[in-house]
């Protein structure tokens, strides 16, 4: 399913949005906007926000997996560089994975449908047409957080001191490219972030820890920062708070805050102290 462009703006620049679900698609693609970039994009039934339509000039609909199709819209707009923004979720992709025959060549090739294999394999696919994957990032500098704290209040000492110890094991089990997140309390890893997303491992900590819970995001050591960076929200606020969760730590540089003064507001009204830490802070 397409929507088409219309009249082009001469000299207009030009870019392509490759889009999976939540709120950053939107973000990026409203914030292009402003700038005068002409948003073209690739969005992912079940999964990318409807509300992208409003604010792009032009959009195509595919099921995931449907890599011939994404490639053809991109080329067929004129697209030279994209971003990739958005997640589709894991579950997702076991149940309702529509490979085309350029997807399954791809995915014979991968073995794994591990995240950041796939990533960087369908960025390499993408640039062998002439389309260079930039980071996700390009028009939004501003919502990535340098290190110190993003609310009113700071993390205690015993927070401090979960938030260490959960980054470095979120970092660990980064490396085997399992999830961002781990949740913490008493010096013992709770939970870790698998398939379901962060908003669920916090449920599922909460429940099993009765609260009083530490929230650890980072960049995986062998993440590609082009896509996929971490990102949390008002709605990870929401969660955290709904489990009665301490705080919030994210990597700083590399985290996206999406809806930051909505998500700190929260925060604060929570109580919860929500830090972008710098690893060399924090790292042996």
């Amino acid at each position: 399913m397409e929507r088409g462009l219309g009249a082009e703006r001469l000299g207009a620049e030009r870019i392509g949005l490759v889009a999976g679900s939540g709120r950053f698609p939107v973000l990026f693609a409203e914030t292009a906007r402003r700038r005068g970039v002409e948003v073209v994009a690739v969005a992912h039934l079940g999964e990318t926000d409807p509300a992208l339509e409003r604010v792009v000039s032009a959009i195509t609909w595919i099921h995931p997996g449907e890599l011939d199709a994404m490639i053809r819209a991109l080329r067929a707009a004129g697209i030279r560089r994209t971003v990739m923004v958005g997640g589709i979720a894991k579950p997702r992709l076991f149940r309702e994975l529509r490979p085309d025959a350029r997807a399954m060549r791809l995915l014979a090739r991968l073995g794994k449908l591990r995240d950041d294999l796939v990533l960087r394999a369908l960025a390499a696919e993408l640039e062998t047409e002439g389309i260079a994957v930039v980071e996700s990032t390009l028009y939004l500098q501003e919502i990535v957080p340098l290190a110190g704290v993003l609310g009113s209040r700071p993390p205690s000492e015993e927070e401090w001191s979960e938030i260490r110890f959960g980054f470095r094991a979120a970092k660990v089990i980064g490396q085997f490219d399992i999830g961002q997140s781990v949740v913490v309390r008493s010096g013992a890893v709770i939970a870790v972030e698998g398939i379901e997303g962060t908003d669920a491992t916090i449920r599922r900590a909460g429940q099993l820890a009765n609260g009083d819970i530490v929230v650890v995001k980072v960049c995986k050591p062998t993440q590609d920062t082009r896509f996929d960076l971490p990102a949390v929200g008002p709605e990870t606020i929401r969660t955290l708070a709904e489990m009665r969760g301490r705080a919030l730590a994210v990597e700083a540089r590399r985290t996206i805050t999406l809806d930051r003064a909505e998500m700190v507001a929260l925060a604060d009204a929570a109580g919860i102290a929500v830090v972008a830490v710098d690893p060399a802070e924090v790292l042996p």
